[in-house]
């Protein structure tokens, strides 16, 4: 039973926010539902990570998706990076891999949300997990050198959607005796190969940025005092070459790719029931996919957050000679499953999205985002993160 005043709570609580101002302000943030999935269908999830861990893991498979990526993703790093999503449709309960992003948002958001349907220890576990994991992240790059300072960063911090969960990090952050602080990249001041921020030395970066290889020029002190060795960002460009870029999905749901790979007979059967096949759409196919445009749903292979994504059954001529112009990947369509839920005491149905958050292969939360329309999108009415139970 969802408690509104454990919610504000939570929030006041955890960063000093207004429940009532954030109502106004992110009026489709948080769902008043929460979801009961079968255990059956978290498990199927898990197994689904572990499989595409295993793939990633392989030489092979990073050769093959370190040769598209850009050469800012650079090499191989000690830190793991933090937040990975992997975010699933369900088709008849069973999962759907529809992407894998390396900046998942949310997370803190829904610790809050469990506090509010009186999950207090899951909530309470999962945030003492979270501040583990940066400190991980901080001693495979640095062992035993102590951790002082993180940056929260993302552009222009103040306008994102999710500035509130900034915030709930920077406090959960400084609780653990870790200093913290929110900034754009231009905040920051390099003096040889250190960051600083205000004057003091940032040790680690906590990488909301979408500027995924942090090529552009307004992140090139950033990426100069990181590619020194002087800070630690976590996620970071490699991991996105390795996990995010959707042209990867291609290789995980390729029965042919899969053999290559040598993989075991499980592995290989987990791989091709929960990733929709994926291929890459190029400009001489363009007859045959405008025939089965309803199949597919198309997607930029750097995009994000749904951004110039589309349905084939949506789709104008106009928009798809524009996709036929090269960076898109198209994946056969897994809709999303309806829930019943209550908004404001009445029955309503909405579509969900299911993301694991994960690190270092362990699933450490799931949660839902509740919508009405094409994508997921903050704006329905009741809708809005909610949480996951077993049941």
């Amino acid at each position: 039973m969802f408690d509104r005043a454990a919610l504000a709570s939570a929030l006041a609580d955890g960063a000093g926010l207004d429940l009532d101002t954030l109502a106004v302000s992110h009026p489709s943030l948080f769902s008043q539902a929460a979801i009961a999935l079968p255990e059956t269908t978290l498990t199927a999830m898990r197994d689904l990570v572990t499989a595409i861990e295993s793939v990633i893991a392989l030489p092979e498979y990073r050769h093959r998706v370190l040769a598209w990526a850009s050469p800012g993703a650079g090499g191989e790093l000690p830190a793991r990076s933090v937040f990975f999503g992997y975010d699933f449709h369900l088709v008849d309960n069973q999962p759907r891999l529809i992407e894998i992003n390396t900046n998942a948002g949310g997370g803190l958001l829904n610790t809050c949300l469990l506090r509010a349907h009186g999950a207090l220890d899951d909530a309470a576990r999962t945030e003492a997990d979270f501040v583990a994991m940066f400190r991980e992240e901080w001693r495979l790059s640095r062992g035993d050198v102590p951790l002082k300072r993180i940056a929260i960063v993302d552009e222009n911090p103040a306008q994102q959607y999710l500035v509130p969960e900034f915030e709930l990090f920077r406090r959960l952050f400084e609780r653990h005796g870790i200093a913290a602080v929110i900034a754009d990249p231009a905040d920051f001041t390099q003096v040889g190969d250190r960051l600083l921020h205000q004057g003091e030395t940032v040790d680690l970066i906590y990488n909301r940025l979408t500027d995924f290889s942090l090529d552009t020029p307004a992140n090139a002190a950033l990426r100069a005092v990181f590619t020194a060795g002087g800070v630690v960002v976590t996620p970071h460009p490699f991991a996105h070459a390795l996990y995010a870029d959707k042209r990867n999905l291609t290789l995980l749901s390729d029965p042919a790719m899969l053999d290559e790979f040598g993989l075991s007979p499980a592995t290989r059967a987990t791989l091709l029931a929960g990733v929709p096949r994926t291929v890459m759409v190029r400009t001489e196919e363009g007859e045959r996919f405008w025939a089965e445009r309803k199949r597919w749903f198309f997607k930029p292979a750097a995009g994000f957050g749904s951004r110039a994504a589309y349905r084939g059954d949506k789709l104008t001529k106009r928009v798809f000679e524009e996709i036929l112009q090269g960076g898109y990947i198209a994946q056969q369509i897994a809709p999303p499953s309806e829930h019943p839920v209550s908004v404001n005491g009445e029955p309503q149905t909405m579509k969900a999205d299911f993301r694991a958050y994960v690190y270092q292969g362990r699933v450490q939360l799931f949660a839902a985002r509740l919508y009405q329309g094409q994508t997921t999108n903050f704006r329905t009415p009741g809708g809005g993160f909610a949480p996951v139970f077993a049941g």
